[in-house]
Order: C-alpha cells, then sequence, then structure tokens
C-alpha cells in the first residue's frame, strides 16, 4: 500500500499566493517521506485536483487523503470537491479517496491563529 496527501487550496492568479501552501506541501513530505505528497488547485493554478489525482494513482498510491486548505467549509469543499472526487473515483475504482475536514476547522489550526493573534498583543507590551 503506498499513501498519498492531496492537499487542495482554492488558487489565485498571483503565484505568491500559493508559496504558504507550497511551505504546507513541503513540511508533510518532510514529515512523511514514506508518502507521496501533491498540492492542487481549484482555479487560476495548476496542477488541478483531478490532475493532481491521476499522477498519485500513477505513482501506485492506493489510499489518497484529500485535505482541503480552506478554512471553511464552504461551497467549494460541499460542492465542487465531491464532483471532482467523484471523477478520480470513476477514472480510479482501485484507489481510496477519502477527504479530512477542512483545515481551518481543525482544534491545532484554530489554536495556532488564535496564538498568532495574540502574538501581536505580546509585541506591544515588550
Amino acid at each position: 500500500m503506498r499513501a498519498g496527501v492531496l492537499l487542495f487550496c482554492h488558487g489565485a492568479r498571483d503565484p505568491n499566493w500559493a508559496r504558504p501552501f507550497e511551505a504546507v506541501k513541503e513540511r508533510v513530505r518532510e514529515r512523511a517521506p514514506d508518502a507521496s505528497v501533491s498540492l492542487a488547485f481549484l482555479e487560476f493554478m495548476t496542477p488541478g485536483l483531478v490532475q493532481a489525482g491521476h499522477e498519485l494513482a500513477a505513482l501506485g498510491c492506493t489510499q489518497v487523503q484529500v485535505v482541503p486548505l480552506f478554512l471553511g467549509t464552504g461551497g467549494h469543499v460541499r460542492k465542487d470537491l465531491p464532483l471532482l472526487l467523484d471523477e478520480l473515483r470513476q477514472a480510479h475504482p482501485d484507489v481510496s479517496w477519502s477527504v479530512r475536514p477542512s483545515i481551518g476547522e481543525t482544534e491545532a489550526v484554530i489554536s495556532a491563529m488564535a496564538d498568532a493573534a495574540l502574538q501581536g498583543l505580546k509585541d506591544l507590551s515588550a
């Protein structure tokens, strides 16, 4: 069994927008060297989710976790993502595709954002 992680984010016209997401991808690769890790975009940037999913399947991944790098579960995660995953499931029925909660709704990220927000107060009092 080969595991894959498919990080999924919105995309933007400005290539600099993707820098934090590229950093997340690299950290995941460092922490899970045996997994194949891809970053995919909904629009404006490549690869798209389906293309990245095809690439993970071609690498031999039999289990792929899709991680929406969205702060909340809005229309893109509720409506667009399931349609794209249906396409991948039809093309690669031998791959188990699972979806994690939107990253911004996890306790670790909520806590990290609160810590980052409070850092400004610490800087003011220093």
